[in-house]
């Protein structure tokens, strides 16, 4: 994906950042301002752009808070190409896969754009405002939180009474599963890919308890808890369970949590976000360590549309 260098672009990417004994550690995002009502950005409709990628799972948390709280006409979005280069995330000049904001060619010039210069991983997704022609966030986390909070005051995805409660399912659900997965797949030692599965199928283990009795991870409230776990679950059995050797067993193996998953799905507007074919290529692309031919399995093949037991509340 590249790298900035006090706003130039450097394409020589590091690669994933592991640890002596072979651990994997992301990068943390350091561009983290803030959308409040008394400003510097304030939650004006059509003021902010977003630009992601279908493929990546931090980007796509983005893409159902927009979703599901119908910010659709407030929060406009350029999708970048599935397939990276040495340009890194990259658009093309007309079409689904173009930037109608910038007309950018590449996603690092976005980031070129940012002032003052920016250096650090270049990533989506990118929150940007259209009027102050800057980077307001490259952090999911903070932008699914304000654009759950922030645009309309009646249809909040991180209410007040279940703050607590959704923080602390986020910070398990981060660590041990969204960003488990990626423990387990970039592991560069047995211990540490040992680690990463155990405490990945452990916290699985944990949630299919929990579903099993409550509709949602809160009990019967869709909040940002729940949309920050689908994107791992959308891409569980087709990806992370063969290409990053999560395979102690499927999402399908689990009763409540894949009811769950699927009552997530059938959701308006979040079918529209997933997108299997684009998720296999990806995670089958060609990798010195994981995937050297580059071929793309043709199975599984996952029903998302069997219907679900549970019904899940959208927020009123």
């Amino acid at each position: 994906m590249g790298v900035m260098i006090n706003g130039v672009y450097e394409a020589e990417d590091p690669g994933p950042g592991t640890t002596q004994n072979g651990t994997y550690e992301r990068a943390k995002s350091t561009l983290r301002h803030w959308i409040t009502p008394d400003g510097p950005f304030t939650p004006d409709p059509g003021r902010y752009h977003l630009f992601v990628a279908w493929n990546c799972p931090w980007a796509h948390r983005t893409l159902l808070i927009r979703a599901i709280l119908g910010l659709q006409d407030a929060i406009t979005i350029s999708i970048a190409k599935p397939r990276r280069t040495d340009q890194g995330w990259v658009f093309d000049t007309d079409g689904a896969f173009s930037d109608p904001e910038l007309q950018a060619t590449a996603l690092h010039e976005i980031y070129a754009r940012h002032r003052p210069a920016y250096t650090g991983r270049i990533t989506v997704p990118v929150l940007w405002d259209k009027e102050a022609e800057q980077i307001v966030s490259n952090e999911s986390a903070d932008i699914v939180r304000m654009l759950g909070t922030g645009f309309d005051p009646h249809r909040r995805l991180c209410p007040p009474e279940h703050e607590a409660e959704i923080d602390r399912w986020n910070t398990l659900i981060h660590a041990k599963i969204n960003n488990g997965v990626y423990r387990a797949g970039f592991a560069r030692t047995q211990e540490a890919y040992d680690t990463a599965v155990t405490d990945l199928f452990a916290t699985l283990n944990e949630l299919e308890t929990h579903l099993t009795n409550n509709t949602t991870l809160t009990g019967d409230t869709l909040t940002e808890a729940d949309l920050r776990l689908f994107p791992t679950l959308a891409r569980f059995d087709m990806a992370y369970h063969y290409a990053f050797k999560c395979n102690l067993a499927k999402l399908s193996d689990y009763p409540a949590l894949w009811d769950y998953a699927r009552a997530l799905y059938a959701l308006p507007g979040v079918a529209d976000t997933v997108k299997p074919d684009i998720y296999k290529a990806g995670y089958f692309s060609p990798s010195e360590l994981r995937n050297p031919l580059g071929i793309i399995p043709a199975g599984p093949k996952v029903n998302w549309t069997q219907p679900p037991h549970r019904t899940i509340p959208r927020p009123d």
